[in-house]
């Protein structure tokens, strides 16, 4: 139950983060994705359930507020959880080059789908400036935000690993 409720102060931190503090700091209006940096590190730190749910968490608060479709958010980041837990079985904790590479890779793909599904199906053909001018700058805004709020999270998960297996022994 503490997991479940950390979690979702969680959620609603890295949104009310993102939607009000970040607004402000905007580099030419673009903004490091924190529901990519929640949902990814949980993926990968907790395994493919819990990173879909986070994922399907975060982008539902993310349609709720910003969509046009309910549910195209939701969807898009349950499959970065879920792709991000895959690599679950080889997460370390002092190693920060998986949990770079993988936000990386996640917050690209995220744009590329995002430009696929919403402009390249309706007939704009400038991926090149997207690319250039929203995916890649949001990608590195992303990684130097990942840099202050990794360390929280694997901190946070780290304290309730411990208090669940000191939990689990008094019961065993």
């Amino acid at each position: 139950m503490l997991r479940k409720i950390t979690v979702f102060v969680f959620i609603i931190f890295c949104f009310i983060l993102q939607c009000s503090v970040f607004t402000g700091l905007a580099l030419a209006g673009i903004i490091p994705n924190l529901m990519i940096v929640l949902t990814s590190a949980f993926g990968f730190m907790r395994g493919e359930k819990e990173g879909l749910l986070i994922g399907f968490f975060c982008g539902l608060l993310s349609d709720i507020f910003f969509g046009g479709f309910l549910g195209f958010y939701a969807l898009l980041l349950m499959y970065i959880g879920y792709l991000n837990g895959k690599f679950s079985g080889i997460f370390y904790p002092e190693d920060i080059k998986l949990p770079i590479a993988l936000i990386i890779v996640s917050d690209l793909s995220y744009g590329v789908i995002c430009y696929i599904l919403m402009f390249l199906l309706r007939g704009r053909f400038q991926f090149i400036y997207y690319f250039t001018h929203v995916i890649l700058p949001e990608a590195l805004y992303t990684i130097l935000a990942t840099m202050f709020l990794y360390p929280l999270i694997l901190s946070v998960n780290t304290k309730l690993e411990k208090w669940e297996k000191r939990r689990a022994q008094k019961f065993v």
